[in-house]
Order: structure tokens, then C-alpha cells, then sequence
């Protein structure tokens, strides 16, 4: 659908205006909540507003709450992505206001990387008896035992392994298994379970979810468990992670439904209070995979949190292959 003069006259008079230049530039990198926006920019809280209020009625970003947050990246798709595509395109990164706003990004995740690194650091010992405060972990276990299928894996990839609960479940059905995460504290405890496990052909990498830099296809299943609520960018490790899976392959990922328990965000620095089935499915879709599926386990406590299981499969080998 092409747009009208006056639509184009709209979108370019939006993104005409050198901060909301640099905004669009920024949420090209990767979605950003409104106080960080301000820190990197160097602006007060409602000017910022207002230029995101600018660019989101132009079509060109996409606001979402999230708990006492809020949170803006640019738009999905449509006739104004595409324009904004084209003029940061045509952008040179090393001009240097926005080479000064893409440092000014690089120390805000450098921040938010420490302050995780330190909190996994204070809690690695006690991990899975922090994460049994939330939710029943037998039950999300049998869910995703019944999710994987009782198929044998020919090759397990497990993005953000934390204490490699995930790879000691499903690595008994997989002749190959490894597993990533960038927190050694996580991994030292994870290889104490794969060996207690007796997993010997179970590998276990210090690894960005961002970038394994694994082969493309080189998995018949790839779980990211609890992990993308902590990222800056879930989107892009969905990439990341559906960009693994193999012809016949499958992509499992565990996190939370959209909750309100801002506690977690401020004490277990959590980064998003969950996501939404249509969320995650534009994700999962857009990586190519289909036939997605969504599980839910509600928590049995009434302020508890609802863990949901989304699958999603690369269309190719029968699925038995996987195999």
C-alpha cells in the first residue's frame, strides 16, 4: 500500500527534526525506554515525550507499557518503517552527534551489563531456589518435555543456560548438546551439573545470545529459558535464536505472561514484566518459523506469575528427522 503526499509529507515532517533523527537512529539499535532515551540524549523527560509522541502518531515507532515503564522501537513494518529505513539509511553513523549518541547507548548497556553481571554474580548459588519463589518447576518442566516431543535431538542448542537446568533435562535425548550463557559464575555451575549428570557430550560456551556465532540451521532445537526478560533487545536474540533452527527443527522459549510485579524489575533486574502472545508470534514468525504453539501455566498463588511456552517450527523434514 503506498502512502499519500500529504502521509509523506506527515512521516518526513516527524523524522525532519534533528532529536527525532537521532531517537529513530537509536531505536534502530535496539528498543529503549523512555529514561534512557533522555540519559543518551541528554534531555528532559517530556521533551523527550513529546518527540516520541511525534513519531509514534507518524507511524514511524511503536510505544508499549511495561509495568512502570515504557518502552518505544520502531515500528514493525508498514509504508513509514520502510521511510524511516530509507532515511537512516542514507544516515552516516560517524557523524558525530549520533556517533556521540551511540557511545553515550554503548555505556547505558555497559550499565545495565554490570548491575546484571553483579546481581548473577550475588545469586548464582541460589538460582533455581529464586526462580521456585515465582512458579512450579515440575510443572513447567513436564510442559516443556511434552512441548520438545518424545523425538530424539540430533543436536541441543541452549541460549542463556544460567545453571544448566535446561541442558540436564533435555540433553539425556541429544546426541550433541551445547549450551551458552556470558555469566561464568552460571556456567562453572551449570558444568558441575552436565558432569553430575554424566552429560559427556554436552558443551557448555561462554556465549552472547546476540551473537553465537554458530553456524545458520545448525540446531534441530534451540530453548532460551527465562532468559529474554533481562535483554535489551528480546527481539533480536528471537532472531538470533530462530536463525539456529534446521530445516524439521523447533524453537522453545520460556518466559513470563505480562505481569505487574515491578519488584522484579527492581530488585532481580529484570528488564521487561513479560510478553504477549502476539508479541512473541510476530517475532517467532518473523524469523521464518510457523505452526507456533503457546502454553500457559498460571502460578497457583493469586500474585504469582503465568509462565508461558511458545514453540515454533522451521517447516521442512518430516519430524522425525529431528532424529
Amino acid at each position: 500500500m503506498s502512502l499519500t503526499a500529504n502521509q509523506v509529507v506527515e512521516i518526513l515532517r516527524a523524522a525532519g527534526e534533528p532529536s527525532r533523527l537521532r531517537i529513530l537512529a537509536l531505536l534502530a539499535r535496539e528498543e529503549l525506554a523512555v529514561l534512557e532515551l533522555c540519559k543518551i540524549l541528554d534531555q528532559s523527560q517530556p521533551r523527550v515525550s513529546r518527540h516520541l509522541k511525534l513519531l509514534a502518531d507518524a507511524g514511524l515507532v511503536e510505544r508499549f507499557p511495561d509495568g512502570a515503564w515504557v518502552f518505544y522501537r520502531l515500528a514493525a513494518g508498514g509504508e513509514a518503517r520502510g521511510l524511516a529505513d530509507d532515511i537512516l539509511g542514507r544516515t552516516e553513523d560517524q557523524d558525530p552527534v549520533l556517533a556521540r549518541d551511540f557511545e553515550q547507548l554503548q555505556a547505558v548497556r555497559a550499565e545495565r551489563s554490570s548491575d546484571a553481571d553483579a546481581y548473577f554474580a550475588r545469586n548464582a548459588a541460589r538460582w533455581d531456589e529464586i526462580r521456585s519463589l515465582y512458579v512450579s518447576e515440575a510443572a513447567v518442566e513436564a510442559a516443556i518435555l511434552e512441548a520438545v516431543g518424545p523425538d530424539p535431538v540430533r543436536r541441543l542448542v541452549d541460549l542463556g543456560s544460567g545453571t544448566g537446568r535446561m541442558l540436564t533435562l533435555l540433553g539425556p535425548r541429544a546426541a550433541t548438546a551445547v549450551g551458552l550463557d556470558l555469566s561464568q559464575q552460571m556456567l562453572n555451575i551449570a558444568r558441575t551439573h552436565v558432569a553430575e549428570a554424566g552429560l559427556k557430550a554436552c558443551e557448555l560456551r561462554h556465549g552472547d545470545i546476540f551473537d553465537t556465532r554458530l553456524p545458520d540451521g545448525s540446531a534441530d532445537l534451540v530453548v532460551v529459558h527465562q532468559v529474554l526478560h533481562y535483554l535489551g533487545d528480546p527481539a533480536a536474540a528471537v532472531r538470533e535464536a530462530g536463525r539456529l533452527v534446521g530445516q524439521g527443527g523447533r524453537l522453545l522459549i520460556v518466559d513470563f505472561a505480562p505481569h505487574a510485579l515491578e519488584f522484579l524489575r527492581e530488585q532481580h533486574q529484570h528488564r521487561r514484566l513479560g510478553f504477549t502472545d502476539a508479541e512473541m508470534g510476530r517475532w517467532l514468525e518473523d524469523t521464518g518459523l510457523s505452526k507456533v504453539r503457546i502454553d500457559a501455566l498460571p502460578s497457583v498463588r493469586k500474585d504469582g506469575l503465568t509462565v508461558k511456552i511458545w514453540t515454533a517450527d522451521r517447516v521442512g523434514l518430516s519430524k522425525g528427522s529431528r532424529a
